[in-house]
């Protein structure tokens, strides 16, 4: 079962991710608009804080989203680091489990029992990296939302962008696609084959839905793919010093 949740996490995570996006073609009521636990404790305050943000960056609500999301991010990167630690620990035990797969590929029961004894043994959990994803998930999309929901961002332009219309030029549909695809191709080595089918499929439907979205939502995207990408080159091509 934790093998199975851990091959299909990335898909989802990629449902969860499109059944937010599919909150925006809904008519949400803005940020400002305090009812309920969800708005008043998490989307409200993260809209706020886009708010005294481009407030002090000169009124750039672009360069607002870019902070808040740089800062959310770091602020969740211990969960990020856990899951990493825990994503190692279960690659290098795979040469064991697979001879104890291929030792008790006759009795699935006592394959369990030594598998278990295995993790045990190394004080791992093969839900560890299940969990800070989880913790992570309604954060980010507390951020999305705030962003989303945040009146003020669509009355303002950003470079050659207006922030509440998407791109007519097709640039940021373009990166957003291509920073999509620079973190799955950077994260490869992380993915099993169904999961790298998506390198392909996935920076395409980002490309398709940039072009009807607010280019608020684009941008955030491109902010976040480009640190994803730095963090996980920084994570999973570095070599171990161990």
């Amino acid at each position: 079962m934790s093998r199975r949740l851990l091959r299909f996490g990335p898909l989802l995570l990629l449902v969860l991710f499109l059944s937010g996006c599919s909150s925006v073609m809904s008519e949400l009521p803005p940020a400002g608009e305090r009812h309920g636990f969800w708005v008043t404790y998490c989307v409200g305050p993260l809209s706020d804080l886009l708010d005294w943000f481009a407030e002090i960056l000169f009124d750039q609500y672009g360069l607002a989203i870019l902070l808040l999301t740089l800062i959310v991010r770091f602020l969740i990167l211990p969960l990020t680091l856990k899951q990493y630690r825990s994503s190692k620990q279960m690659q290098l035990l795979q040469p064991e489990l697979k001879k104890m797969k291929e030792k008790y590929k006759d009795d699935v029961k006592k394959q369990q029992e030594e598998t278990m004894k295995l993790f045990q043994q190394h004080g791992v959990n093969p839900l560890a990296g299940c969990f800070p994803l989880i913790v992570q998930m309604p954060i980010l999309i507390a951020l999305y939302q705030a962003i989303m929901r945040n009146e003020t961002i669509k009355e303002h332009a950003f470079l050659w962008l207006k922030l509440g219309e998407p791109d007519h030029l097709y640039i940021l549909p373009v990166v957003a696609a291509l920073t999509t695809y620079l973190q799955q191709k950077v994260m490869a080595t992380q993915m099993n084959p169904q999961m790298k089918a998506l390198m392909f499929i996935f920076p395409i439907m980002i490309f398709f839905m940039s072009l009807n979205f607010a280019s608020a939502l684009p941008l955030y995207w491109v902010y976040t793919n480009t640190f994803t990408v730095v963090q996980s080159y920084l994570l999973y091509r570095r070599p171990s010093k161990k």
